[in-house]
């Protein structure tokens, strides 16, 4: 088969395009000019050059695609540029998916994020839990929000796409990395003195990447699929990375108003003045509670 796949650059899509490639499928990855390739080198992956901003080059990937996975994002808490991330994740996936369908790409799957599924008062969130944008911090959220809406609008149209929401993946190919994965090196180099009060779902980037195929071979049109595991408080992936290494795990649990305080002043300092990406993202810490 005959695959696109953006993002290939990046954690997730790097190691979908990867997985794709070594199963047998003739796969494209439509790359920025200049950008690190490390996550497709050695394979027979064809790089296309090319920007989910820029339309014509996205309809000269597509061609001849019968499937396209549209993985690539602007994934950070934090940006000199907030307005580019919305850009980004919301003009850039309309391009992609437009591409797609006057392209009459057979199947599309849209990596979204589980940050756009709601959080129900008392239970766990499923599919079919509605998010209240209101809830929403930062411009990385509400611009995935936007972009999956706008996705399920052209599934409802009847073009043939499906929406997978990942949660906290890890594994290699990290090259970034991802705020995850970040958290991992910051705790390797002894960097985080404390904890928050807060938790998230962690998966292997292999099952994110088993569920991307399996949404293209199975899924609904139309439907969303969050790609998941286990629910682990913040403690807990501290005290699992403590046993795997050897290092210690913080054991002061901070109050979520000082980790707020220092998270603005560290945002005024580095972000504001120095122009350079905080040690304590707010965006990140306000979305943890």
């Amino acid at each position: 088969m005959k695959v696109l796949v953006t993002g290939a650059t990046g954690f997730i899509g790097g190691n979908l395009a990867r997985e794709l490639w070594r199963r047998g499928d003739d796969v494209r990855a439509l790359v920025r000019p200049g950008s690190n390739r490390l996550t497709i080198q050695d394979t027979g992956i064809i790089a296309v050059e090319g920007d989910i901003l820029d339309r014509q080059s996205i309809d000269r990937a597509v061609q001849g695609c019968e499937a396209v996975f549209h993985v690539a994002a602007a994934y950070t808490f934090w940006s000199r540029n907030p307005a580019e991330v919305s850009r980004t994740n919301v003009e850039g996936t309309v391009n992609v998916l437009e591409a797609a369908r006057q392209a009459g790409v057979s199947r599309t799957v849209y990596t979204s994020t589980v940050g756009t599924v709601g959080l129900p008062k008392d239970g766990l969130g499923d599919e079919s839990t509605l998010l209240d944008p209101k809830t929403l911090h930062g411009h990385y959220k509400r611009s995935k929000l936007r972009a999956e809406q706008e996705a399920l609008a052209m599934a409802a149209a009847g073009m043939p796409l499906v929406v997978v929401n990942p949660t906290a993946p890890v594994g290699p190919w990290d090259v970034k990395p991802t705020p995850t994965g970040k958290m991992v090196l910051d705790f390797l180099r002894r960097r985080i003195p404390a904890y928050l009060k807060t938790g998230m779902n962690l998966v292997d980037v292999a099952d994110v990447v088993a569920g991307h195929i399996l949404a293209l071979e199975k899924g609904q049109a139309g439907e969303r699929y969050i790609l998941g595991n286990r629910n682990v408080s913040l403690k807990e992936v501290f005290d699992i990375l403590s046993r795997l290494t050897g290092l210690p795990a913080p054991r002061i649990r901070a109050p979520y108003w000082l980790v707020v305080g220092v998270g603005y002043a560290d945002r005024f300092v580095e972000g504001t003045l120095l122009r350079r990406e905080p040690a304590i993202p707010v965006e990140g810490v306000l979305a943890s509670k």
